[in-house]
């Protein structure tokens, strides 16, 4: 019997109630940066992308790997300017930039930041939760793609630390009937997608032009316990990937 936890740890639901990101932090001029990766073949679809992740999340997902700059990001941040000319100095190389976390769209510079990435000639991808709405919209003329994680049913969502789903739903709405191109992606982990509600992932997602589902890694997790979950085994990621198929344009399996 494959390894299923039913909800996060006692641990993890204590982080949960932790203090989000404080407004002035996030509001914080101008942007800074936990990070940067300078060369992803695999974080944007087919072009070679330096990656830059951005502090501070509104979720707690307790399989996260970033959970450092989630819980508690520290100094020395990488600052606007800085990340600019170290991605100019890499033209050669890259022409691509993504910007995931985190969560980016709690930093209300963001759209101001893709701008210029724009104006510098970069392709712009980026990821979200699809928690801030309003900020995305704001995005959406400096972005080429963005990848939006559905994590789970509506109804388990409480689970990742969300209060209300309105912001996702709207989110959802926006991508699909917009102009810039997307994909939807669902990573499959035993206890948040399951035979019990794969296809309620499937009815949030329906019409979409991309949906991606992709294997679970274990390892340095935000809850320990998730640290040595097994995966799905692929014969049931192929199972889950039938169950969603009719649902989407196009669908994509990575495992």
């Amino acid at each position: 019997m494959e390894n299923e936890l039913n909800s996060p740890s006692e641990e993890h639901l204590t982080n949960q109630l932790l203090p989000r990101l404080p407004n002035r932090y996030l509001r914080d001029r101008p942007m800074k940066f936990a990070g940067i990766q300078k060369t992803s073949l695999v974080d944007y679809p087919d072009r070679v992308a330096s990656v830059l992740f951005t502090p501070g999340c509104n979720l707690r997902c307790p399989y996260c790997h970033n959970w450092r700059i989630v819980m508690d990001p520290k100094p020395p941040f990488m600052n606007e300017e800085t990340a600019l000319t170290t991605l100019c100095a890499r033209r050669k190389y890259v022409d691509a930039v993504v910007v995931t976390g985190g969560e980016p769209t709690l930093h209300q510079e963001l759209p101001k930041f893709l701008k210029r990435l724009k104006e510098r000639g970069f392709a712009v991808k980026l990821d979200t939760n699809g928690f801030y709405p309003e900020v995305l919209e704001e995005c959406l003329a400096y972005v080429d793609y963005v990848a939006l994680d559905v994590k789970t049913s509506l109804e388990k969502y409480w689970q990742l630390g969300a209060g209300s789903t309105a912001g996702l739903m709207r989110t959802l709405t926006m991508l699909k009937t917009g102009k810039v191109d997307y994909e939807f992606r669902t990573t499959i982990v035993p206890g948040f997608v399951g035979n019990e509600n794969i296809a309620q992932i499937g009815e949030l997602v329906k019409g979409a032009k991309t949906l991606a589902i992709q294997q679970f890694v274990s390892g340095d997790t935000l809850d320990r316990n998730y640290n040595a979950l097994k995966p799905y085994a692929n014969e049931t990621i192929a199972r889950f990937a039938e169950t969603v198929r009719t649902y989407t344009d196009n669908l994509i399996v990575r495992t």
